[in-house]
């Protein structure tokens, strides 16, 4: 039986070359190693942002969700499905992979419904179909998955990356859920790391204003996964080195979410 492990990349682990480089080779080694299969989910909301600006549009976000019009939209597949997606494709071709850029819109991977009509074009995950992510991994492909979704209608929305990592985790059926991000996992109000964190204590995180904004919103997608069968979850720093083999072998970092 293959141990399927879908990894989130934050967008701001991807913004530099060696940080890219380094996290392509990491992955390629662990989606080598013998009966594991992997997909990779990433963010890009950095470089968003930054392209918005060059152009004169002003990023607003409500509840921590970027407004989506359809200028933004136009944006979202420039850079998300575009520069970020293939940029590290291209890493990981580099490092020795046989990686495949995808977006939730391919073969309807990830269905989506508006989230609100005050988003915009904000999509929720409605379910993701694992099919194409098993044929690709189990024929030696490395999925690498852009947080853009389709509906039925052929209509295409900006997706919260860690929504689409959980859902995309629970259609492929993973075992596991590595989210990598730029802080070193999920802190108490005395920022002291916690090294394990079941629903409770994640509800008292958010209603005591510790995890606020991008963490409130891992912590939602990490217990979403959960609930849709995922084992495992973990939140861990992307930038230590050689992270991907050392959550692999069960090494304590960051922290690790439970049922």
């Amino acid at each position: 039986m293959a141990r399927k492990i879908l990894v989130k990349l934050g967008g701001t682990l991807l913004d530099e070359a060696a940080s890219r480089s380094r996290l392509a080779a990491e992955l390629t080694a662990a989606s080598r190693r013998a009966g594991v299969q992997m997909t990779v989910v990433h963010g890009g909301g950095k470089q968003m942002t930054r392209f918005l600006a060059e152009r004169g549009v002003e990023s607003r976000f409500v509840g921590g969700l970027r407004v989506t019009t359809p200028d933004v939209i136009d944006a979202v597949l420039k850079v998300f499905a575009g520069t970020v997606n293939h940029t590290f494709v291209a890493a990981l071709v580099a490092a020795g992979a046989l990686p495949v850029g995808l977006t939730g819109i391919d073969a309807l991977l990830t269905e989506a419904e508006q989230w609100s009509a005050e988003l915009g074009a904000v999509g929720k995950p409605v379910r993701s179909n694992g099919a194409l992510l098993d044929l690709l991994t189990a024929n030696g492909y490395l999925p690498v998955v852009a947080c853009v979704a389709a509906d039925r209608q052929g209509n295409i929305y900006n997706v919260n990356a860690d929504q689409m990592a959980a859902s995309c985790a629970a259609g492929f059926g993973a075992a596991e859920l590595l989210f990598l991000t730029d802080v070193p996992g999920v802190m108490d109000s005395t920022k002291q790391i916690l090294p394990r964190l079941d629903r409770a204590g994640s509800e008292q995180l958010i209603r005591d204003g510790v995890a606020t904004g991008g963490m409130q919103a891992k912590l939602e997608a990490a217990h979403g996964a959960l609930d849709g069968g995922v084992a495992e979850v973990v939140i861990a720093p992307g930038s230590a080195p050689d992270i991907v083999a050392r959550l692999m072998d069960g090494e304590m970092i960051g922290t690790r979410l439970v049922r």
